[in-house]
């Protein structure tokens, strides 16, 4: 590309299998994918910015470092409830001293356990901090991570996740087309109106999709209208949260498609009637 290249990225995963090959090697591959090509049926997938891509690494860095705090938090909770009955909350967790652990815990390999994980909290939370600090410096106001704040819920992290993690709107024809790369949207195989079973459930953006959900949980706090909604599908689903929490979040990743096209402030009798 920086020579002035055209480039396309191929997407073997909505790639027809080979019919009628004989040989399967690098000299084949370059000749059927020319051949699909000539034919105007390569299936392409969109080849990111390479400006943004810095940043977008850094918020993705964050995030697998939150998901690591996290599981050494419930790992912390989990000796402690065992020995102890009790529940901890992180910040009763960070206010634990050694001497506290050893009061608490009748072993002394429990306590070696609790503080290892306690030392590595710390470690962990001092670099999310740093990761954000780094972020919020590099942030680019532009006019689609301004609408997305307007969102009850979406802050600056979730924005900047969503607007970098779509790119350019223009690239997705329908809102049904970014609602399921965000993996808002069953995959199902249906013949003569009959489900025949399961799609590729995995096809789409993993981070649009924690973002969605990460999104959907803090409207549920900030929006009645997100609550009561939420109240309706998991009546509908038979209680089950998980599903009426992910209709929450397609409600929201449709909504986010409207505000990054139009770039338009975000409207709640929209997105929940």
């Amino acid at each position: 590309m920086e020579a002035d290249y055209r480039v396309h990225l191929a997407n073997p995963a909505a790639m027809q299998q080979y019919s009628g090959l004989k040989y399967s090697d690098d000299h084949s591959d370059a000749r059927w994918l020319a051949h699909l090509l000539r034919l105007g049926v390569l299936p392409e997938g969109y080849i990111y910015p390479k400006a943004a891509r810095a940043v977008r690494d850094v918020l993705r860095k964050r995030a697998h470092v939150v998901r690591q705090h996290t599981a050494n938090v419930l790992s912390v909770q989990n000796i402690m409830a065992r020995n102890t009955g009790a529940r901890f909350s992180v910040k009763r967790m960070q206010e634990l001293t050694k001497e506290d652990l050893s009061t608490l815990l009748a072993e002394a390999y429990q306590v070696l356990a609790v503080t290892s994980s306690l030392v590595v909290l710390d470690c962990l939370r001092q670099q999310i901090k740093t990761l954000e600090k780094t972020i919020h410096k590099s942030l680019q106001h532009t006019p689609v991570y301004e609408q997305l704040l307007t969102v009850q819920g979406i802050g600056t992290i979730l924005a900047q996740t969503i607007a970098l993690g779509t790119g350019a709107i223009s690239r997705f024809s329908t809102v049904g087309n970014s609602a399921s790369y965000c993996r808002c949207v069953d995959s199902t195989k249906i013949s003569n109106g009959k489900r025949k079973g399961t799609g590729k459930v995995k096809n789409g953006h993993p981070y649009l999709a924690w973002a969605s959900m990460e999104a959907a949980q803090f409207a549920l706090r900030f929006q009645p209208a997100a609550q009561r909604f939420y109240q309706r599908k998991l009546a509908q689903s038979r209680n089950n949260t998980v599903l009426a929490r992910k209709a929450v979040a397609h409600k929201l990743a449709r909504a986010c498609y409207d505000i990054m096209r139009d770039l338009v402030p975000y409207e709640v009798t929209k997105a929940f009637g």
